[in-house]
């Protein structure tokens, strides 16, 4: 058996919380792992192919309590061949929603075996106090606790596959934020702007997972924004920023209705 971690991960929380759990496994089933990080674009020219005898855990963000529609056509190339599966996703301490099965049920599609999943709180994308530093220390080990089940798990022997998990079927649709009037707040087409503190380093346009950044002038987003805030967490000289009023908007009432607890983590086995 190999184990593989498999990610996209914006912002890292997603490949903390991935990598955590297939590291464990590795160790609980004496067996090497692998990573395949499939944030950057050219990770995703090609499909991944796997087969009977692989263990893969695979992990995305929740978007509006789904997988990220930008993420769809490349998880559908996935090959599974009879793989075991374990479905993985990080949701900013609100809700996963419908995130966890539509996964569960790609992969199954994929012809992966499901076996185990799991829905773990990290820190929102948007935000820097919403779920901070989630994964924290407490996740981890509750992490590694849930490879330790799941590797005595499969030593039995007689477990079935899909796993099943929480979710609608047929999915939900996708979360969307409203104003206090209760009016729909539409934020796929913002992007984010750059500041004057810019030195046109050009991190942000290498490390965009949509490859939407100009390395000519980094001002420049041609392309799609998923809104992962990759360049606005990780931008060196915290030049990248968003300044759309309904995003804003959006981002406070998050804050606000969510920053005052801490969301549990689930697992399914």
């Amino acid at each position: 058996m190999r184990v593989y971690a498999m990610y996209f991960s914006g912002t890292g929380t997603t490949e903390r919380a991935v990598t955590t759990l297939a590291e464990a496994l590795s160790g609980h089933l004496g067996c090497p792992m692998e990573r395949f990080d499939f944030t950057p674009p050219d990770a995703r020219k090609e499909p991944a192919v796997f087969r009977a005898g692989d263990l893969v855990v695979l992990g995305v963000p929740v978007i509006a309590g789904r997988v990220p529609n930008l993420l769809l056509k490349y998880l559908d190339t996935v090959q599974g061949g009879g793989a075991l599966g374990v479905p993985v996703v990080l949701f900013g301490n609100r809700s996963y929603d419908d995130a966890l099965i539509e996964l569960r049920d790609i992969m199954e599609r994929d012809g992966f075996r499901t076996v185990a999943a799991g829905a773990f709180a990290g820190e929102h994308s948007f935000s820097r106090t919403l779920g901070q530093g989630r994964p924290d220390t407490e996740d981890l080990a509750q992490i590694r606790d849930f490879a330790g089940q799941l590797a005595e798990k499969l030593k039995q022997d007689h477990w079935e596959s899909p796993i099943s998990v929480r979710g609608e079927t047929p999915l939900r649709p996708y979360y969307t934020p409203r104003d206090r009037n209760g009016n729909g707040i539409d934020i796929r087409k913002v992007k984010p702007k750059t500041s004057e503190t810019c030195t046109k380093c050009g991190w942000c346009a290498r490390t965009c997972p949509l490859g939407s950044i100009s390395p000519d002038n980094p001002t420049i987003i041609s392309g799609i924004c998923m809104k992962c805030c990759k360049c606005v967490k990780g931008c060196p000289q915290d030049a990248k920023y968003f300044d759309d009023p309904g995003y804003l908007y959006h981002k406070e009432e998050l804050e606000a209705m969510y920053g005052g607890y801490r969301a549990e983590n689930e697992v399914f086995l």
